[in-house]
């Protein structure tokens, strides 16, 4: 049996810790949005990507993916599932096939606007613990960060301006994988459509549907303004988003690396609903000025009168009392 001297055999050790360090340091997270810039969600990716790699001293990148490359989001769940794509940040509205409880967020004019939303769903709230333990009871095998908000989402369309509730009668209106959202325009007068977001821009050019409801910013990032020019502030929900993890990723941080990410995601949070506010104003303006958007400030009474009696028939049907109750805890 050969015997190495002590100061080879420490050199050896040396170097297989330096071989382990490097590995760590190349350490590297797929991370995937659905939208183009300028959107949110982007900056919030794009803001972890910076302070994770910092406060990780560079063990861990995070490499993005905007405007759908890793695939569509229910696609992309599924792969977060089998661990080829490590996080996500996206709407909730995208997710409700594989957890219906956030259709609770479809709910029209629920939140008092976004401060009131953070305040029901941010760091240490109810809400949050609420939908963590779907996460887990569902089998979803990812691990909730962060919730948050990216702005209000309102109608536009292709036919003409919305003044009125009468202006939206029989319209073919893409909705997401919402049964909420689909039969809330129904029940507004509009014939829901599902459409994927990747296919929207064709479907409106074409006439497989005739109006949409998106976030301020998914509308001019996605040019939605060029097909459907005609953009209502209805405000109608708050978009509420998630910030995501694959277990498989999760389980190979350690738990100081667990506490920075829980971090950071709740700091993205906070900027995303810095930016939405942001573009809100910037970005109306500039459809209008810039794109010939035509904007119109409908009264939301009507649509909120619409809506009274089908909004607590969906919670019970839809079984949502739980949702609603995480929500409205202490209130």
């Amino acid at each position: 049996m050969t015997h190495y001297p002590k100061t080879i055999a420490a050199a050896c050790i040396a170097s297989l810790g330096l071989t382990v360090s490097a590995f760590a340091q190349e350490t590297t997270l797929r991370l995937h949005t659905l939208v183009q810039d300028p959107h949110p969600y982007n900056d919030m990716a794009a803001f972890m990507a910076e302070e994770i790699a910092e406060r990780t001293d560079g063990e861990i990148e995070i490499q993005l993916f905007n405007a759908a490359q890793l695939g569509d989001d229910p696609s992309v769940i599924g792969e977060m599932g089998l661990g080829t794509i490590d996080l996500m940040i996206s709407s909730t509205n995208n997710a409700t096939r594989q957890v219906p409880e956030y259709q609770i967020f479809s709910i029209p004019y629920m939140f008092g606007g976004l401060d009131d939303l953070m305040a029901r769903v941010g760091p240490g709230t109810p809400a949050e613990a609420y939908f963590r333990d779907v996460y887990a009871d569902r089998g979803l095998e990812m691990q909730l960060l962060a919730l948050g908000g990216s702005g209000t989402r309102n109608m536009s369309n292709r036919i003409g301006p919305v003044e009125s509730l009468a202006d939206i009668q029989g319209m073919q209106m893409r909705t997401p994988p919402s049964p909420m959202i689909s039969e809330t325009w129904a029940e507004l007068g509009t014939l829901p459509v599902s459409v994927a977001w990747g296919e929207l821009y064709g479907a409106i050019q074409t006439g497989v549907a005739d109006g949409l409801e998106s976030s301020i910013a998914g509308y001019s990032g996605s040019r939605l303004y060029e097909v459907a020019p005609y953009l209502a502030m209805t405000g109608h929900t708050i978009q509420v988003n998630h910030i995501s993890m694959s277990d498989r990723a999760w389980n190979r941080l350690s738990d100081e690396q667990k506490a920075i990410f829980l971090e950071v995601a709740a700091e993205a949070s906070a900027y995303g609903i810095e930016q939405a506010r942001m573009y809100e104003t910037d970005l109306v303006d500039t459809l209008q000025s810039e794109n010939g958007v035509t904007v119109t400030y409908p009264d939301i009474t009507e649509f909120q009168d619409r809506l009274t009696d089908l909004q607590a028939s969906l919670v019970t049907d839809m079984e949502l009392e739980p949702a609603q109750d995480a929500l409205f805890a202490g209130n």
